[in-house]
């Protein structure tokens, strides 16, 4: 869950420093700048988010029709094993993924049809965790705790907010907030209440996050966004259940959408 994103963003800046000019880059010709704003010349630098230099391309978009894979039986399917008094009974609803999915035009449509069915099973699979079958709208106690990273000085926190988990993939932290209303141009620091209220927002911020952090590493295998969305916390044998719950509702959505698993399902 997006919630420890803060170990991985950390990660990720650290392995960036080796190499790194300074924010912003200003990086020589055959360096590119990455989308955290240093400077390098391997995936993590010329892949996903690259701002400048030689940047990979990325791959073609193929023709795949996502709304006619997540049909209202698949999505209802989902739905309908939550308990009737809900919080997300009637909040989230295939109508409101779909619009969010406009804005998201390379989600299940990269690679092969298998490519794209996989992918969208794998975002669903996460999903039923998070929200337990889409019934969860905001995390569990998640008043309680403390979501405010100081430190992040580009979205810093407003202390009568309180960031934790809300929307598909619970979205978590200042530093996820902010870059994601950015993005979907919504208040995230502000009004981070919105992704429990607005259904279209929800979703964008799922699609958000999957697509910044999960989307470019599916053709690793299904274990590979278990890592991007909760690594810290589960992979490694730090929480074994939870990756097999994962893993089973993976499982399961492939059956449903004909596709097979592919290999490397635990991270």
């Amino acid at each position: 869950m997006n919630t420890y994103g803060l170990l991985i963003i950390t990660g990720l800046l650290l392995a960036g420093i080796p190499n790194s000019t300074a924010q912003n880059c200003g990086c020589s010709p055959d360096l590119c700048c990455s989308k955290s704003g240093f400077c390098g010349s391997d995936e993590q630098y010329c892949g996903v988010g690259c701002q400048e230099g030689p940047c990979f391309l990325p791959p073609p978009s193929n023709n795949v029709d996502v709304g006619s894979i997540v049909t209202d039986a698949f999505f209802n399917g989902i739905v309908d094993q939550s308990d009737a008094g809900c919080a997300g009974r009637g909040f989230y609803t295939r109508a409101a993924f779909i619009e969010a999915l406009g804005s998201y035009d390379r989600f299940g449509r990269v690679g092969s049809e298998e490519d794209s069915r996989r992918e969208i099973a794998a975002f669903f699979a996460h999903v039923t965790h998070e929200t337990g079958h889409f019934c969860f709208i905001e995390e569990k106690n998640g008043a309680s705790g403390d979501y405010c990273d100081e430190t992040n000085t580009q979205y810093p926190c407003n202390p009568s907010k309180n960031y934790y988990g809300r929307g598909p993939i619970q979205l978590s932290w200042n530093f996820n907030y902010g870059p994601a209303g950015v993005s979907i141009r919504f208040d995230g620091l502000n009004n981070p209440e919105i992704v429990a209220t607005d259904p279209v927002i929800s979703f964008r911020t799922a699609l958000w996050y999957w697509m910044d952090k999960a989307h470019s590493v599916i053709g690793q295998g299904f274990g590979a966004t278990i890592e991007a969305i909760n690594g810290p916390l589960e992979c490694n044998g730090r929480n074994s259940d939870a990756v097999s719950s994962r893993v089973r509702y993976y499982t399961e959505y492939c059956n449903q959408l004909g596709v097979a698993t592919g290999d490397k399902l635990r991270c």
